[in-house]
């Protein structure tokens, strides 16, 4: 028998005992739970700030240079620690739904869609932004 069910926003009825990343295989809390909203935009201010001050430091705060400096960023910590600076600060991690190395073109390809910004604004039931979905990624806590 069904647990309890409930009725979202849209009128479809949910089980009570779904929770973001239930359908990815995720567990509901602790390490590679999905990553929660407060998190993420403390990793994205870190990870601005950084891109700001370096930007301010060396390019005289161009916002190119900003938005450069912040997808280099990305990229690399992503491909090289599976996550950026402020990821890594906060306790979350970039991880693709397939099991194995993350490689380059998934941090890449996550990457330009963030810059675009609109992807990462249009998020799924478990809380993935398209950039994330479209990449084959989610992100975690770690």
């Amino acid at each position: 028998m069904a647990g309890p069910r409930s009725s979202d926003s849209a009128g479809t009825h949910t089980d009570a005992a779904d929770w973001p990343g239930k359908r990815l295989g995720l567990p509901e809390i602790g390490p590679r739970s999905v990553g929660r909203l407060g998190r993420r935009i403390a990793a994205l201010a870190i990870d601005g700030a950084i891109a700001d001050l370096i930007a301010f430091a060396f390019f005289n705060y161009d916002a190119w240079a900003i938005l450069a400096i912040l997808a280099i960023l990305q990229v690399v910590f992503i491909t090289l620690l599976s996550g950026s600076i402020g990821h890594l600060l906060v306790g979350l991690r970039v991880v693709p739904l397939a099991s194995g190395w993350i490689g380059v073109w998934r941090p890449a390809l996550r990457t330009v869609l963030l810059c675009i910004v609109v992807p990462a604004l249009i998020w799924d039931r478990d809380q993935r932004g398209l950039h994330d979905k479209i990449a084959g990624t989610v992100l975690v806590r770690r």
